[in-house]
């Protein structure tokens, strides 16, 4: 299990709930299609959303990967990372899905390398640790000290409003 940044975490969240919005209850997969092959043109066109979850919504089901190890070391940051190693380590099946491939890559690397990366975590959440983000995990460390137990404003305090100097 391997750390990563948290906004790749939150992508990769965020790319599930995308997912999972898209196919709806009871899943639709021929809207789901529509959209993932309407966002595929776009993108393999030169143009389409720049959105880190749109570009990984339109990657995640044409991309495969040669170098898992390197992408979550990749992972690690989020702002900042080379493209080109992101790119050489993976690759999209497929005529319109390769097209977009060679696109973003030119037109969008560094969003692009964002989007390959959350797609890859999202394929693969064994992989690599969440921070639990949870109210329950982020109070674990809190000793309350930080909450004040005197409701009541002090005299002097009260005094420094008081006109008359009661």
């Amino acid at each position: 299990m391997r750390k990563v940044h948290p906004e790749f975490a939150y992508q990769s969240r965020e790319l599930e709930g995308q997912i999972e919005g898209i196919l709806g209850d009871p899943p639709d997969r021929k809207n789901y299609q529509r959209m993932v092959e309407a966002l595929v043109g776009e993108y393999a066109q030169g143009g389409g959303i720049e959105d880190v979850n749109m570009l990984a919504f339109a990657l995640v089901d044409h991309i495969e990967f040669s170098n898992p190890k390197g992408l979550l070391a990749e992972a690690e940051d989020y702002e900042f990372g080379d493209a080109a190693r992101v790119f050489a380590m993976a690759e999209c099946k497929g005529d319109e899905a390769a097209k977009m491939y060679a696109a973003i890559a030119e037109s969008m690397p560094d969003l692009a390398r964002q989007a390959i990366i959350t797609a890859f975590l999202h394929k693969n959440p064994r992989k690599w640790d969440d921070d639990d983000q949870s109210l329950d995990q982020l109070s674990a460390n809190d000793d309350g000290d930080d909450i004040d137990d005197e409701d009541a404003a002090s005299d002097d305090f009260a005094q420094m409003f008081d006109r008359d100097g009661e």
